[in-house]
């Protein structure tokens, strides 16, 4: 699967990166289950605006999480600071390890949310006195939607080969894509975390999310799986080249 990237900004060589702590510690990972789920969706909100972040100081040294530091004899490379990069490093991957436990907690509040509401009446269904305004207030409240996952598009399909493992799973060119697996807008860094669901997940279906433009101006949503795999025929494990919005 090619994926293109963009030139980084060259003004973020100056970010650095302290060494303190990450927006979420591992001693503070255990209250997850103190926090309502507002609090948890912006938990989740913070740390993937700053593994954003963090993803555009590695493109600002023209690096990745898997690009080597130190040159062919082992010494370390003197054309990026790779103190900067490995503390970048760091970090990114305890809060891509927070991420994962603020999002366990979100799917298990989201869970228990639509159980303790999938049985209540509507007004439709019965018939009550007038509520009290602080009655209505509270009912408002908990009949309220808990906000939605941010998953806006952040690729576009550009090709796809017949025969190929996303051919079959119904990936067309112009889908735009709102969830790879674990990928999302917030989180994609250019595609690479794309690339590092792809390559984890050999064998394994992945979850896509698209938006796929019908005549008109219809827009349709659709969740699909693709699984990769080698062997298939084609150039790489999918058959499909994407690029970034």
């Amino acid at each position: 699967m090619g994926l293109k990237m963009s030139d980084a900004d060259p003004n973020l060589s100056t970010i650095h990166v302290p060494s303190g702590p990450t927006t979420l510690s591992s001693s503070s990972a255990t209250d997850l289950s103190s926090l309502s789920l507002p609090e948890l969706i912006t938990r989740r909100d913070n740390l993937e605006a700053e593994l954003k972040a963090l993803g555009a100081v590695l493109d600002s040294h023209g690096v990745t999480m898997q690009t080597t530091l130190t040159t062919f004899d082992g010494y370390p490379r003197a054309d990026i600071d790779v103190a900067q990069v490995r503390v970048t490093r760091a970090r990114i991957i305890r809060l891509r390890n927070d991420w994962k436990d603020v999002m366990a907690a979100v799917e298990r509040g989201l869970h228990a949310w639509h159980a303790a509401n999938k049985n209540v009446p509507t007004q439709a269904q019965t018939q009550t006195p007038t509520p009290t305004p602080q009655e209505s207030i509270v009912t408002q409240q908990a009949s309220a939607d808990p906000p939605a996952a941010p998953e806006a598009p952040f690729a576009r399909v550009n090709t796809v080969e017949p025969g190929s493992p996303a051919n079959e799973a119904g990936l067309k060119v112009g889908d735009l894509i709102r969830r790879f697996g674990g990928a999302i807008w917030s989180n994609h860094e250019r595609l690479r975390m794309v690339g590092e669901v792809v390559q984890q997940s050999q064998g394994r279906p992945i979850l896509v999310r698209v938006q796929r433009k019908l005549e008109g101006q219809d827009v349709r949503e659709l969740e699909l799986r693709v699984t990769p795999r080698v062997g298939w025929g084609g150039r790489g494990s999918l058959g499909c080249h994407i690029l970034p919005l």
